[in-house]
């Protein structure tokens, strides 16, 4: 197993599956000798439901996910070359694709039980819309490892417009509005890039907190078992030396009895020596 496989497996699993699993496979890199890997294994980070959702679309759907990134290829050359009959077509393409599979993630989310909530869905179109838009992200989403959903903050070339003849010796709008229009739309830009920045802190912060509570019950049971073995291990201290101690006395009386055995027997030889000769002087005797 390298670290690909491992990323692999786990982004394939539940948000709620993934860290114990995760932390399964970095205890089997450690002892099968392989400190690196079992380092690179424990540094990948739990994905969110919406990230999850959306990383099982290339295991599940891949030929519609690869047909919305395929639209999104051609897009990105349609947008480079301002190719106003292309752009209209592949702009209809694309929403056609990104409901479709945007549905297929949202369905399957629900069979698995865990149904996204109406922002999760906002998510899951915004990461799909910057697959489509940027090249990386397109590479990030086919691999399917996200941990966070992902958003696109730049802005698409526009499409050349074809203005009707009679338009296009009209008067140019009034440069302050075009002004006041422009900066009104900048400050719109931020404003969301600001909103999509907090968001992706405090859910940042949730799973933080989320991760600090497990691990906070995960010491305390370790703690306990710390603690009750300790006290085991007290105890058998405690009936070792006992046991040890019972051991030397029995010691001591089996060899003060080997030696009163031995005694013994050398005085019930003698005894019986003159025994004998006693017997066979009382038979002389009495011949």
């Amino acid at each position: 197993m390298d670290l690909d496989e491992a990323a692999g497996r786990l982004y394939g699993l539940t948000p709620d599956e993934f860290t114990a699993a995760r932390d399964a496979l970095a205890k089997e890199a450690k002892a099968a000798g392989d400190a690196a890997l079992a380092k690179g294994i424990r540094a990948l980070r739990r994905p969110t439901v919406v990230a999850w959702a959306v990383n099982q679309a290339s295991r599940r759907h891949a030929e519609d996910l690869d047909a919305l990134l395929d639209v999104g290829r051609r897009l990105r050359a349609a947008w480079q070359t301002q190719d106003a009959d292309a752009l209209a077509e592949l702009g209809r393409e694309r929403s056609a694709a990104t409901a479709r599979l945007a549905r297929a993630i949202r369905d399957d989310a629900e069979a698995d039980g865990r149904p996204l909530s109406s922002s999760g869905e906002v998510e899951v179109e915004q990461t799909l819309d910057a697959a489509v838009v940027d090249e990386d992200a397109a590479g990030q989403v086919r691999e399917g490892r996200l941990v966070r959903p992902l958003s696109y903050s730049g802005f698409a070339p526009a499409p050349v417009v074809r203005e009707p003849r009679e338009r296009r010796t009209a008067a140019p709008a009034q440069p302050g509005k075009e002004d006041r229009e422009a900066a009104a739309a900048e400050r719109e830009r931020r404003a969301a890039e600001l909103e999509r920045a907090l968001e992706e802190a405090e859910r940042a912060a949730a799973e933080a907190e989320e991760s600090r509570t497990a691990w906070e019950a995960e010491l305390a049971d370790a703690a306990r078992e710390h603690d009750g073995r300790s006290a085991k291990v007290r105890e058998l201290s405690d009936a070792l030396a006992a046991a040890k101690e019972e051991l030397a006395t029995a010691g001591h009386r089996l060899e003060v009895a080997r030696r009163e055995e031995a005694a013994a027997g050398r005085t019930a030889r003698s005894a019986r020596a003159r025994a004998d000769r006693a017997a066979q002087a009382l038979r002389d005797a009495r011949s």
